[in-house]
């Protein structure tokens, strides 16, 4: 059954795009944000890739077989996909216009290449980029999850090189040293978006004709 979430309390809803290199804690802080901010919504990515310990269908990911996913594709289902590690990973486009049409806020857990595309296809998503307080410490928060073998982590490590330098390419910056002081930055994110004009043009048109004139 689907968590039925309260709508924001003003405005039209946001999309919000989060990506961070693998280890930056940024499944925790999207944990943390969807839990302590009522009409945030969750969009639950497709993936190729196994289920890891803890993990729950529809509730981490939509879990496919990469011949399903691949149909999809064909299909035009998704607002953005990639292929990371060898697994596919995608967002699906009615997952995102369901909770639109709700006046949900909606959060894309994606990576730079998922970003990219939505930011062509959807200009008007915000967008936070979640960095880790250095490389050493990266490297440690990889190897404390006791998930992947060296050889996957060093392919993480490489692949956080190149993704940190696409952080100038979002809205806003992140960086998670203190996990509760990072928790805050999103919250405040997502409680400005619902105040930009684009979002409040409908409120403020309506109050405009009470001036009459």
């Amino acid at each position: 059954m689907e968590k039925k979430v309260s709508k924001p309390s003003c405005g039209r809803a946001s999309i919000l795009v989060i990506s961070a290199p693998s280890g930056s804690g940024k499944s925790t802080l999207v944990r943390r944000l969807i839990a302590s901010l009522p009409g945030l919504a969750f969009s639950v990515s497709h993936t190729t890739r196994p289920r890891r310990e803890g993990e729950r269908d529809g509730r981490d990911y939509s879990f496919v077989t990469r011949k399903r996913f691949e149909r999809m594709i064909a299909a035009g289902d998704f607002i953005e996909w990639a292929e990371i590690f060898g697994h596919l990973y995608g967002t699906s486009k009615g997952q995102i216009d369901r909770a639109l049409k709700a006046g949900r806020d909606i959060l894309l857990d994606i990576d730079v290449q998922g970003h990219q595309q939505v930011r062509k296809r959807l200009p008007e998503a915000l967008s936070v980029f979640v960095l880790p307080p250095s490389f050493r410490e990266l490297k440690r928060r990889l190897a404390d999850r006791h998930s992947d073998s060296p050889q996957v982590i060093e392919r993480r490590l490489a692949a956080a090189r190149q993704e940190i330098s696409h952080w100038p390419d979002y809205d806003y910056l992140v960086v998670n040293d203190r996990l509760s002081l990072a928790t805050q930055a999103l919250r405040a994110v997502v409680r400005a978006g619902r105040f930009r004009r684009q979002n409040q043009a409908e409120r403020a048109q309506e109050i405009c004709k009470t001036f009459g004139g």
